[in-house]
C-alpha cells in the first residue's frame, strides 16, 4: 500500500470511531424523562415477586445464583 492509501484508511477509521463514540453522548430533556421512567421499562416490575420466585427456584433446585449474571458457562464471571 502507498502512504496516501494508509493515511486515507487511518482517516476513515478515525472518522468512524469518532462517529461511534459521539452517538453515546445524549442529553435527555426534562419532558423526555417521564417516558423513560415508565414502569414498562423495568426488567422486573414487581421486585418482591421476583425475589420470591428466585428464592423458590433456589430451594427447589438446591442451587443458588446464576440468574442475571452473564458468563461463558465455565464458571468465570
Amino acid at each position: 500500500m502507498r502512504a496516501a492509501d494508509v493515511r486515507r484508511l487511518l482517516l476513515l477509521v478515525g472518522v468512524m470511531a469518532a462517529a461511534l463514540i459521539g452517538t453515546g453522548c445524549v442529553t435527555v430533556q426534562a419532558w423526555e424523562r417521564g417516558r423513560l421512567a415508565d414502569p414498562q421499562m423495568k426488567f422486573d416490575p414487581d421486585a418482591s415477586l421476583a425475589a420470591y420466585q428466585a428464592h423458590w427456584q433456589e430451594a427447589r433446585e438446591g442451587a443458588a445464583g446464576g440468574s442475571g449474571v452473564q458468563g461463558g458457562g465455565c464458571g468465570c464471571k
